[in-house]
């Protein structure tokens, strides 16, 4: 009797997490989700047990041309990017051209950090780790937004300009620029560019046909979306916004009909091809992948049960409800996509928006998930809705109150005047503030796109609100001044919590040119 009670509770657990949504289920999540956070289209994907079991569009490719998603729709996948070059750097490793622990400076002399020891420390697996000791996001103003005229050579050597926030391998801070590096270091190590070798030692064995290494390089651009984001209180069309200097941090443009070939030879550990005859990496190398290498700590284990988080190399680890996850989002303006597998289930679950509205796609990827998880009765829709209602309530409440600010403050003309002049940071170059038709002006002269009027606020703090509005990133200034009250030097800070961190301003140190 105990035996045939054990099976019976086997069976039901076994049922709990095979279960799936239907296809009605999740048309309706999705088409939900679309309304609810306003976001003009979505592409969801679903692998399980080695097929694509769900692949479909949902809404519109753009507000502008209203023609319709479907499966093959290509989005910018940005930092899912990363687990590209992460594999591409194990792939050379199987072929001994480097290791994991190889220092940078042995293939990238150039490369140089703040400090001359965590320059000789480096390696190419901290490339991956975001251990860097640098801060979040930093020295991404060197490449977002895409108007700038950096070099990859001047990203490069201007890592030696960013003052660490922590020590070396202590901390986690998610960090671009180094994946800007590991891109070169397969440049370097295989003689083929990046992209080059992403579409021809991964995308064409696995018969990746449509999507591309970077929007620029796509063989047709006719099914594919617009970015869009909300602008002046309503979403409308956004310019597409890349450097295609940061390609191996977030280049690719892909659909999840074509990365679902992605997901089946990650969840078959390395193969691929009719039978699995075929290799693309060894599991050794899947298995260092999804290794974690830099603790994230675990503030609440929530309802997934979740006991330790970490960055492996080129992916976000966890446990989920005794699970093995493996994730990854990303963010490009106006677009947000989030990979999801779970390889104990042999399953992979792929959410692309083209509104850079996270909690769209957590929305939908959480429900997917709870279904294989056997996890009920939890709204994860309006979860998510709350949680990003909130968030957007908070920041609109600072940006309102600078806002008004603003308008009430009287502005001191020959305070105004003293702050006039040509101002320089080491790695960002030089900002210039003038007076046009009577009012001041903030211009970057190496991100041709961040120049905007600028607003006393109060004392030596004044605001600028950038010309390209989708940004949503206004910043304060806040200055010293010497003895005579002339500006001497500035820094800046985003004033919305709902800033993208890319716009790194805490970063930058300005210093008046005489």
């Amino acid at each position: 009797m105990k035996k045939i009670l054990f099976f019976i509770l086997l069976f039901s657990v076994f049922q709990n997490v095979s279960a799936q949504l239907s296809e009605k289920e999740i048309d309706d999540l999705v088409n939900k989700t679309l309304t609810a956070f306003d976001v003009p289209g979505i592409e969801v994907g679903i692998v399980k047990d080695g097929k694509l079991i769900h692949a479909k569009g949902y809404g519109l490719r753009s507000l502008k041309t209203k023609q319709k998603v479907d499966e093959n729709t290509l989005y910018g996948i940005a930092s899912n990017s990363k687990a590209f070059t992460a594999a591409a750097l194990g792939m050379l490793i199987e072929e001994n051209k480097l290791t994991w622990d190889t220092p940078v400076s042995d293939i990238i002399p150039e490369f140089k950090m703040h400090d001359p020891y965590v320059t000789a420390q480096f390696t190419v697996r901290d490339l991956l780790t975001h251990r860097s000791g640098l801060g979040l996001g930093a020295g991404d103003l060197m490449f977002w937004p895409d108007s700038n005229t950096f070099t990859k050579k001047e990203i490069i050597h201007n890592l030696r300009f960013l003052k660490p926030v922590s020590s070396f391998r202590t901390k986690y801070d998610y960090d671009n620029l180094m994946y800007i590096v590991a891109g070169e270091i397969v440049t370097r190590a295989s003689g083929i560019s990046w992209e080059e070798f992403i579409q021809k030692r991964i995308f064409d064995p696995l018969e990746i046909k449509n999507s591309a290494p970077s929007y620029h390089l796509l063989k047709n651009n006719t099914n594919v979306i617009d970015p869009h984001a909300m602008v002046n209180g309503k979403v409308q069309v956004i310019r597409r916004d890349w450097s295609q200097n940061a390609n191996a941090a977030g280049g690719i443009y892909a659909s999840v009909s074509d990365m679902s070939k992605w997901m089946l030879v990650l969840l078959n550990k390395g193969k691929y091809g009719p039978n699995l005859e075929k290799r693309l990496f060894s599991e050794k190398t899947l298995d260092e992948l999804w290794t974690p290498q830099t603790i994230i700590p675990v503030r609440n284990p929530g309802t997934y049960n979740t006991h330790f988080n970490a960055y492996g190399l080129g992916w976000f680890l966890s446990d989920v409800k005794g699970y093995k996850q493996a994730t990854h989002t990303g963010g490009l303006a106006g677009i947000v996509t989030q990979t999801t597998l779970i390889p104990e289930l042999n399953l992979a679950i792929m959410v692309y928006t083209n509104q850079q509205v996270g909690a769209a796609f957590n929305a939908i990827t959480n429900t997917i998930k709870d279904s294989y998880l056997g996890i009920k009765g939890i709204d994860r829709l309006s979860e998510q809705l709350k949680r990003y209602q909130d968030a957007i309530k908070e920041a609109d409440q600072i940006t309102s109150e600078v806002a008004n600010s603003i308008k009430t403050n009287a502005s001191d003309p020959e305070a105004n005047k003293a702050i006039i002049g040509t101002y320089t940071d080491n790695w960002f170059g030089e900002a210039v503030i003038s007076k046009k038709n009577g009012q001041l002006y903030f211009e970057s002269k190496k991100s041709l796109m961040l120049n905007g009027p600028v607003y006393h606020l109060k004392s030596n703090t004044y605001v600028v609100k950038w010309v390209e509005r989708s940004f949503d990133a206004d910043a304060y200034l806040m200055f010293t001044l010497d003895k005579d009250g002339k500006g001497q030097s500035f820094k800046m800070k985003a004033i919305s919590p709902m800033t993208d961190f890319s716009f790194d301003f805490q970063d930058l140190d300005f210093n008046r040119i005489p």
